[in-house]
This record gives C-alpha cells, sequence and structure tokens, in this order.
C-alpha cells in the first residue's frame, strides 16, 4: 500500500511536475485526485451548481467515490444488471432538450466550462442510471407498505393533499416505498464502509 502514496510524475525541463497522486485506496482499489476533481465538475455541472473545485466540495467527492467503489465491488460480485449504452444517451439527449432548448452546441459550451467532454457526462449518467438499477434489484424486493402505512400517511398530510386518499393513495405508497429503499441502502452502505480497508493519504487533498 504505501506505494499508492508515490506521486505520479513526468519529466520536464530537466524537474518533475506532480500531474497526479492516489487520495485514497478502498480494498487496495486507488482513487486518484484527478478522478476527485472530475466528480466536483460533473456533480456541480448536474446540479446546476456555480463550478467550486475547494478541499470540502473535494473531500464530500472523495465520500461519494469511496461509496462509488463499494457498489462497484458489490456489482462486479452479484450478477446485477447494468444500464445499457442507449439508456445514457437517452438521458443525455434529455437533458439537453431540458436545459439547453435541444441545442447540442449549448450542451458542450456549458460542459466546456466545467472542464467536461460529453463522453464523460455520458459515462456518468451510464454509472448513476446503473446504480439506480442496482438499488432497485438488491433492495426493492423487500420492501413493504400496507394500507394502513398509506392512510396514516395521508392523515398526517392531510393539509398537503387536495385530492382524496384513493386518488392519492398511490403516489404515497410509491414515496414511502421510495423512502423504504433509501434506508435500506443506506444502512447497507454504512455497513459495507465498516467492513472495508479505507486508506486515507494524508495530505492528498488540499
Amino acid at each position: 500500500m504505501r506505494a499508492l502514496c508515490v506521486l505520479l510524475t513526468i519529466p520536464m525541463l530537466g524537474g518533475a511536475v506532480v500531474i497526479d497522486r492516489i487520495a485514497v485506496a478502498v480494498n487496495r482499489h486507488a482513487i486518484k485526485t484527478s478522478d476527485i476533481e472530475q466528480d466536483v465538475r460533473l456533480t456541480d455541472f448536474l446540479n446546476k451548481a456555480n463550478l467550486t473545485i475547494d478541499t470540502a466540495a473535494k473531500k464530500a467527492a472523495e465520500e461519494r467515490l469511496i461509496d462509488q467503489q463499494i457498489i462497484r465491488q458489490e456489482l462486479s460480485s452479484g450478477g446485477y444488471g447494468r444500464a445499457s449504452d442507449a439508456d445514457a444517451e437517452a438521458l443525455l439527449r434529455q437533458i439537453q432538450h431540458d436545459r439547453f432548448g435541444g441545442a447540442e452546441a449549448r450542451l458542450r459550451a456549458s460542459l466546456e466550462q466545467y472542464g467536461l467532454t460529453e463522453d464523460e457526462l455520458r459515462q456518468r449518467l451510464l454509472w448513476q442510471l446503473t446504480v439506480l438499477r442496482f438499488i432497485n434489484e438488491r433492495f426493492r424486493t423487500g420492501v413493504l407498505v400496507s394500507d394502513d402505512d398509506v392512510q396514516k400517511y395521508y392523515e398526517q398530510h392531510r393539509s398537503s393533499f387536495r385530492q382524496p386518499l384513493d386518488q392519492a393513495s398511490a403516489s404515497i405508497r410509491s414515496a414511502l416505498e421510495g423512502n423504504q429503499v433509501t434506508q435500506q441502502f443506506e444502512t447497507w452502505l454504512g455497513d459495507e464502509r465498516k467492513r472495508m480497508q479505507i486508506d486515507y493519504k494524508a495530505g492528498a487533498i488540499q
């Protein structure tokens, strides 16, 4: 593991220029500082937020990438399905339509402002769709929302509903199921983090 701390360098004008380094290792899988910066750029782009690459943003991205690596390991060992390139392309074009009026030139110009390429965005969307598919396959099976649960939620939030219970029940049930899936996923992820060997490299994120 000590070798993971070695900086990747290239010779230039008789010296060495740091181009990347290991920030954290998850079960010996290296996450580089360049991975972290790219995650910040992609996250800010998708959230329509101003690009902010500071220490706090990098640390948040580092934690996201740790979670992603845990999911990748589960995907590789669990035989789960993955999203298709066609799915990712369709989502990319939906973003192009919704945010940029369908103009590819406007999409690419915005990506350039964030230091990104269209293919980098496409790969991120492919991964996000794969994670959603994994969560549904892995955790939705055990979810159970009863009619009593739906009615209780409706009564507790009655002022926010304009329609009667029989018309609102489907959306309420879907929301409650989503909450259960999220809770199960987060519990699983927390447990997996405890089992993993996560090795943060001191000083990698500045």
